[in-house]
């Protein structure tokens, strides 16, 4: 079996450089780094994880928890599939490797997490209530970083959604709006991201002179696109007369798009929409939907850079990080000023 010291000998350099170079560790070139990693492949070197873990009380173990129970999308989520995705990526080129903690095992998210002596955890995309089971992980010693929830003791990286859904009314109102609805996704203790986004829209409005009608708002139980639909036929039912609906998700605005569909609402002569998250198939719906890009990369990026910078001995200092949407303009909002 191939040895770090016949990978020592092989390239010229030490035991020490050698595993910091396999480990990712330590401050090496690239050049002196992939040189010993490409001996190593063709040695075929296999690292010893046990030993190496008894020997350093390391196991370069992230732990995952990423439970869509909301949207029911999984790992086809329109954000946080990304933010899984290069969150991966860059733990892995730093020499982690990544594990979920299933809800479904038989003991808690910390014990599971401490059974697998992961060094960091990602709360990805949490199922939602019974918050003490992620509260906890604010009160132990395994670095922690939230991409959904805001957690108290943990630091969160979230969207600007506030500041979305100020551009949002602003957008509508600069078109000649006035009779505008929200329709709001799910939304509780820690996840906010609906009630961020109506409050940013409300804010907007209300910068103009203009004062939200409540009448017009709508929550969602699910962020399924039925249950987008379903809300949208009670707020139809009251207010046939609004021109424009902002909704905290494209899949939400999809089902809406399907109840106009169904009653023979023109999309967008007689009812405007714009969603959020810039769903995969939003550019091909009928109309092509106005919406919010979440920055999935960069939410991964920070994350990242947190868990892997509190692995190494640096202290988690910000309670809420907040990245940049862009707002995408296409032709689900009608101009009523023309």
């Amino acid at each position: 079996m191939t040895t770090i010291y016949d990978i020592a000998k092989a390239t010229g350099y030490s035991a020490p450089t050698v595993s910091r170079a396999l480990t990712g560790t330590g401050h090496l070139t690239e050049a002196t780094r992939n040189k010993i990693i490409n001996a190593a492949s063709e040695m075929g070197y296999e690292p010893n994880s046990m030993a190496r873990g008894l020997t350093t009380k390391r196991t370069n173990l992230i732990g995952i928890i990423y439970d869509d129970v909301q949207m029911a999308r999984g790992f086809a989520h329109p954000l946080f599939s990304g933010v899984l995705n290069t969150f991966r990526e860059l733990v892995e080129n730093q020499g982690y490797d990544i594990i979920f903690l299933s809800r479904y095992f038989k003991m808690s998210y910390l014990a599971h997490a401490r059974y697998r002596a992961v060094e960091g955890i990602a709360i990805i995309n949490p199922e939602t209530g019974n918050y003490q089971k992620y509260e906890e992980f604010a009160d132990n010693n395994i670095p922690c970083v939230s991409t959904s929830m805001i957690i108290p003791g943990i630091c969160s990286v979230l969207s600007e959604n506030e500041k979305a859904g100020f551009q949002a009314a602003e957008y509508l109102l600069e078109m000649g709006h006035r009779k505008i609805a929200y329709i709001s996704g799910p939304y509780d203790l820690y996840s906010k991201a609906a009630i961020e986004r109506y409050n940013g829209f409300k804010r907007g409005l209300e910068a103009h002179g203009i004062e939200m009608d409540e009448s017009y708002f709508e929550k969602c139980d699910y962020w399924y696109a039925k249950s987008g639909r379903d809300s949208f036929e009670r707020l139809y039912n009251r207010h046939k007369d609004m021109t424009a609906v902002f909704t905290s998700s494209d899949l939400l605005a999809m089902g809406i798009m399907q109840f106009a569909k169904e009653k023979g609402i023109r999309l967008p002569d007689d009812l405007s929409i714009i969603g959020f998250d810039d769903d995969s198939v939003s550019e091909f719906m009928s109309p092509s939907l106005t919406t919010f890009r979440q920055n999935s990369r960069l939410i991964a990026e920070k994350a990242a850079s947190l868990i892997l910078g509190a692995i190494g001995g640096e202290a988690i200092n910000e309670t809420e990080i907040r990245i940049s949407t862009d707002f995408v303009k296409r032709s689900s909002v009608k101009n009523l000023c023309q």
